[in-house]
């Protein structure tokens, strides 16, 4: 199953983590990555700690966790490739459409996933 349909057929949370240049670490709450063609991911940002230290160290890494009995689900390792502010790809994908203020920037980042593991290994090799 490739990621796009895993994510689109899923249901679950899923939490990316960041850091600064200084490795200042956090956590927050995200929706399901928007998959694209070419097989990269993005996420759909405000101005906010997440946005911050990713425009100071380009690492990311993505866990979800499926609504389903027991630990299942995907650990993405990424790296940022671009961001887009305010753009019309980005308000396309849009899949809540909550208010955003006049003053108010929306970033479209996009991520090269460089490995993909389970949520939790059976063997020593993650």
């Amino acid at each position: 199953m490739s990621l796009k349909e895993y994510f689109e057929e899923t249901k679950g949370v899923g939490i990316l983590s960041t850091a600064d240049e200084k490795g200042n670490v956090d956590a927050a709450i995200y929706a399901t990555p928007h998959v694209l063609d070419d097989g990269n991911v993005a996420f759909i940002m405000r101005e906010r700690l997440t946005h911050y230290n990713i425009t100071r160290n380009p690492k990311a890494c993505y866990l979800f966790m499926e609504n389903s009995p027991g630990y299942q689900g995907k650990r993405l390792y990424l790296t940022m490739l671009h961001e887009e502010k305010n753009t019309e790809q980005l308000m396309q994908l849009r899949r809540r459409h909550q208010y955003v203020g006049p003053q108010e920037n929306l970033y479209l980042v996009t991520f090269s996933v460089d490995e993909v593991l389970p949520l939790l290994c059976k063997e020593d090799l993650c």
